[in-house]
């Protein structure tokens, strides 16, 4: 994670910034938004990147009114796409989640959603040949060292946006965009079903879950909600907040992570029986706090392999489908209920494996390009530079 006040420019950096902008791409993926760049068209050095990215994305400044950030988290996020030398990979993708109201660039999670976009942006970008028919792009997510295949429509050689999937907490439809998962080396990161954690009471039962993203499986009933309130109402729902970020920072130490260093992870993500008919779970996340209007679809894809495990929180809630082949090729998918509609995740376990190990872990999401062109930075905004939020 990085905290910048106020980078001093530097020969070749800020100044032809200024003067020349920067290449980018404003792409929505999934149920988020974020600008697009390929990594050489960025300064190599961290710092200096991440304090030119906070000057395009207008932060900090609770509207961004100066930037391409959308005033949310979910609005307020990059991706950096370079060639990528590894053999099992073509194209490297780290994701940065840009502060809004703070000067902070955070580089600890992946982000599932911008992932959808990163194979159309790298064959838009030549980084990969397209095919004729579809594409599929090997992809390296630096944050974590996760590998993920993006199948993207390229009829005639180009991507296609257009289609008819559609995808819950988007408007309209858009081509689709199926991305697998490698199964991770460990589905449960202490190595428990269940841990106690602190939640400034008696403590709490979580199940700490990664199947890409570190997630913390709570049960709604233990915070007197439904699962059915707004995002908005819980983000009002007195105490929530606090505890919540109690149970985080206890429960990151477990699964690898320093809750200072990575803020906005592990997601927590409460469930309880879905509302609605071939609804597999409801759920509320929150990051870290704010909760989500939708669920993150790597976030989702570890729900779902968390709900697979016996004795997991929530897995008590949980509808699953009937069958042997839950979740794979075959079988139903899992459909994770969230506030604006519905997940579905492809997931399996290993039944051979001595602990719970996810043999598929895939979802569909689409993309879709909003502008490309040239961006170009805003002044530096120290904290105490941002906008007034009381004007008009």
């Amino acid at each position: 994670m990085t905290t910048v006040d106020a980078a001093p420019a530097t020969a070749g950096g800020r100044e032809e910034a200024d003067a020349e902008g920067v290449p980018c791409v404003l792409m929505r993926g999934g149920t988020s938004k974020g600008a697009y760049f390929l990594a050489s068209d960025l300064p190599a050095d961290p710092a200096r990147r991440d304090a030119l990215l906070l000057r395009i994305m207008g932060s900090p400044d609770p509207r961004q009114i100066d930037g391409l950030g959308g005033a949310h988290p979910l609005t307020s996020k990059v991706a950096v796409i370079s060639a990528s030398a590894a053999p099992d990979a073509d194209v490297d993708y780290l994701f940065l989640q840009v502060g809004v109201d703070s000067a902070v660039v955070t580089d600890k999670q992946n982000c599932g959603n911008l992932l959808a976009g990163v194979g159309p942006f790298a064959i838009e970008r030549g980084l990969v040949a397209a095919g004729d028919g579809e594409t599929r792009v090997r992809i390296r997510m630096v944050n974590t060292g996760g590998l993920a295949t993006a199948t993207v429509r390229t009829p005639g050689g180009r991507v296609r946006y257009a289609g008819d999937t559609a995808v819950d907490g988007v408007p309209g439809t858009a081509a689709p965009v199926l991305l697998d998962f490698a199964a991770p080396e460990r589905l449960l990161p202490s190595g428990r079903v269940r841990d106690r954690l602190d939640d400034g009471g008696d403590g709490v039962d979580g199940t700490l879950v990664d199947a890409g993203m570190p997630v913390v499986l709570l049960d709604a009933a233990d915070f007197g909600v439904t699962c059915r309130e707004s995002p908005a109402d819980l983000e009002e729902y007195a105490g929530l907040a606090a505890r919540l970020d109690r149970i985080r920072r206890s429960a990151a130490p477990l699964m690898g992570l320093d809750p200072d260093e990575a803020p906005t992870v592990p997601k927590l993500c409460l469930v309880a029986p879905p509302e609605h008919e071939g609804g597999t779970v409801s759920t509320r996340c929150f990051i870290p706090v704010r909760c989500h209007t939708a669920i993150g679809a790597i976030a989702g894809v570890s729900v779902g392999a968390g709900l697979l495990v016996e004795g997991a929180v929530g897995a008590g809630r949980a509808r699953l489908p009937g069958g042997d082949g839950v979740g794979a090729d075959g079988g139903a998918p899992l459909r994770i209920e969230h506030p604006t509609g519905h997940l579905d995740v492809a997931v399996a376990l290993d039944p051979e494996a001595a602990e719970p190990r996810p043999v598929r872990a895939g979802v569909v999401r689409t993309a879709r390009k909003i502008f490309e062109g040239t961006v170009f930075p805003g002044p530096d905004r120290a904290p105490a530079e941002a906008a007034d939020p009381e004007h008009p």
